[in-house]
Formats: structure tokens, sequence, C-alpha cells
């Protein structure tokens, strides 16, 4: 029982052996059309990659700007807090980290969409393939837009039209143009825009960041007129001494907060980087492309003898 046993595993190791040297062996003898298939990979990796046009990135790196309300609302929270709550006046109200939502809203198909539509983007994203440095002149695809009658060109069918919609404009942007990268420990903000053109690169980030600023401004001095609306109101109705030094200060500290906004270029985000003109590409990484495309073709002839040998043959 124990000798047929080992002879068994004798069996199954040779066999092993014998599969191994007859795949060696089936891969020596195609030696020559695995160089081809390798070699024709390579050539046209090297024309493949040099036919990508160049992209370049402008960064700008930001710091949060720190909130001034949270103090003047603890004060008044100490002072007055009970009898706020008596009153059903919140001053506890947890305090909001505007930086996080400016960089949500900043990555919003709303707020990126109304930030190409202001720029005028749209054919500058999604219908240009490249950028000639002599004349500074975005490149343009023929097949998708016209630049000089300023239509849109492309064959796609329903539901999508020839101009991109919203869902379109978003999606590219956030693939190919916008980065956004948060360093929580140092408290800094990286936001990166990338495309074709430098000039219009740099012009892109350093435009988002005042969009940012001015979008949240905006949200945050018209949140303060509906306080000091709802506080005036309350102040009319009521009589008690006391509530009401609360409803003037309160008052007195959202005119303060709508001042400082209004005062403040940079209200959420302020710019410790500026951005640059970047003479350097920052893609396509043409070596890797050229080494990714070689060993897929060395891949698919062995795949290939493997194949014929063993299925076609067999």
């Amino acid at each position: 029982m124990d000798n047929n046993k080992q002879m068994t595993e004798a069996d199954i190791i040779k066999k092993n052996e014998v599969d191994l040297t007859e795949i060696l062996s089936v891969l020596w003898r195609g030696k020559w059309l695995i160089i081809l298939i390798t070699a024709v990979f390579a050539v046209s990796s090297v024309f493949f990659a040099l036919s990508l046009p160049n992209t370049y990135k402008a960064t700008v790196l930001l710091s949060p700007v720190e909130d001034t309300q949270g103090g003047m609302l603890s004060n008044l929270k100490s002072e007055f807090g009970g009898l706020a709550a008596m009153a059903g006046v919140n001053l506890g109200g947890r305090k909001g980290d505007k930086s996080a939502l400016a960089l949500q809203v900043m990555q919003s198909r709303s707020f990126l969409n109304n930030f190409v539509e202001k720029y005028e983007l749209k054919p500058k994203l999604l219908a240009t393939e490249g950028w000639d440095l002599g004349s500074n002149q975005l490149i343009y695809n023929g097949k998708v837009y016209d630049k000089e009658a300023g239509t849109w060109l492309r064959d796609v069918a329903a539901p999508f039209k020839p101009e991109p919609g919203i869902q379109e404009v978003y999606e590219h942007i956030r693939a190919k143009n916008l980065a956004v990268i948060e360093e929580k420990e140092k408290g800094l903000i990286t936001i990166a825009m990338t495309h074709y053109s430098p000039y219009l690169a740099k012009e892109m980030v350093e435009n988002i960041v005042v969009e940012i600023n001015d979008y949240m401004k905006a949200e945050a001095v018209a949140e303060s007129n509906v306080k000091i609306e709802y506080l005036k109101k309350a102040l009319a109705e009521t009589s008690v001494a006391d509530m009401q030094k609360i409803f003037y200060q309160l008052i007195e500290q959202q005119e303060q907060a709508k001042m400082l906004a209004q005062t403040q270029s940079q209200y959420v985000f302020k710019t410790i980087d500026p951005a640059i003109l970047p003479i350097q590409k920052a893609g396509p990484k043409r070596a890797l492309i050229c080494l990714a495309i070689t060993f897929l073709g060395s891949v698919l002839a062995f795949v290939l003898l493997l194949f014929r040998h063993f299925v076609l043959r067999k």
C-alpha cells in the first residue's frame, strides 16, 4: 500500500516536471515569435506615447481662515445660556468647520458647473486635444466642437446631446482637471488644476480659490441677514429686559459677522503659496506607458504560444 502511494506521488511529480519542461520547450521553440510580437508592441508603444499631448498642473497651497464667531457665542452662552434656553433660543450651537464645508462645496456638481459656465470653460475642457506652445493656442477636436461657429458637433446617442450636460462636465473636471489634497495634520490644503495649457491651468486654480471664497462669503452674509431679521422680530415681541439684552447682543454679533465677511477677500481660505506658471509637464508618463505596453505584448505572446500548443493542436 505504501509502495503504491509512493509510486503515485512519484508519478505526479514526474508528470509535473514533464509539463513544465514541455511549457519551456514550447516557449523556446517560439522565441522568435515572442521577440517579434514584443518588438511590435514596443515600437507601437513609443509612437503611441509620443502622440499623447503634454499636460501641465498648477497648484496653490491654502490654509483655513480661523472662525472668530465661536468666542462671541461662548461669552453669550456663559452669561445668558439658562435664560435663553427657557426662551427657546439656542446660544450653544455646534461650531461648524466652514473650511471643511467649503471643500465639499468646491467639489459639488452645482459649484463646478457654475464655475465652468461663468468662465466659459466647457469647450476648453471637453473639446480640446492639445496646446500649441508657439502660438499659445488650444487645439480643438474638429469632430467635437467647431470653434469658429461656437457649436458642438458630437455624434452621441440619446439621452446625450451634442453639448455636454451637467453630469458630463462634472465627471470630466473631477477626473481630469481638479484635485484636492487635504493635509489634516498640518491644517493645509492643496488645490491643483491640470490641463494641456499651463496658462489655463494656472488661471483656473486661481479663479476657483476666488470663487469658493466669494461663494462662502455670500452664503455667510445671507445667513446673517436672515438671523438678524428673526432676532429683530423676536426683540419686538418680548418685554423681558434680560431677553431684550440677549437679542441686542445677538443682533450685534450677527452684524459683526456680516461685516467681517464683507471685508475679507480671503474669507475661508488664505493663500500660503500662490500658483505659478508650470513649465514642466505633469504627464503623460511616457516611459511607464511604453513599459506597460511592451510587457503586455510579451504576455500576449506567451499566451498565444501556449494556447496554440495545448488547445489547438491537442
